[in-house]
């Protein structure tokens, strides 16, 4: 089985609920993974609890987007037959 297909078993609702939730969680004042990310282009994301956080926010927007990516990618691998 290839990286396309076990990539499009994943469900996108469940994925985007999560990478919504988790990515822009606590909203106010600022989602915590810009605050992350603005740490790890500062040079400033050195203790180990942060670079977790980081991983643990950004995982579901990753995972979403390589399951886009890879629903074009294979689509046009494979167009549809008719």
């Amino acid at each position: 089985m290839s990286g396309c297909q076990y990539l499009q078993k994943l469900p996108i609702l469940p994925l985007l609920a999560a990478a919504l939730l988790l990515g822009l969680a606590p909203f106010t004042p600022e989602p915590h993974l810009l605050e992350k990310l603005r740490h790890l282009f500062s040079g400033n994301l050195h203790r180990g609890i942060d670079v977790f956080d980081l991983f643990l926010h950004a995982t579901p927007v990753l995972l979403l987007l390589l399951r886009l990516g890879a629903t074009i990618v294979c689509r046009s691998k494979n167009p549809p037959q008719n």
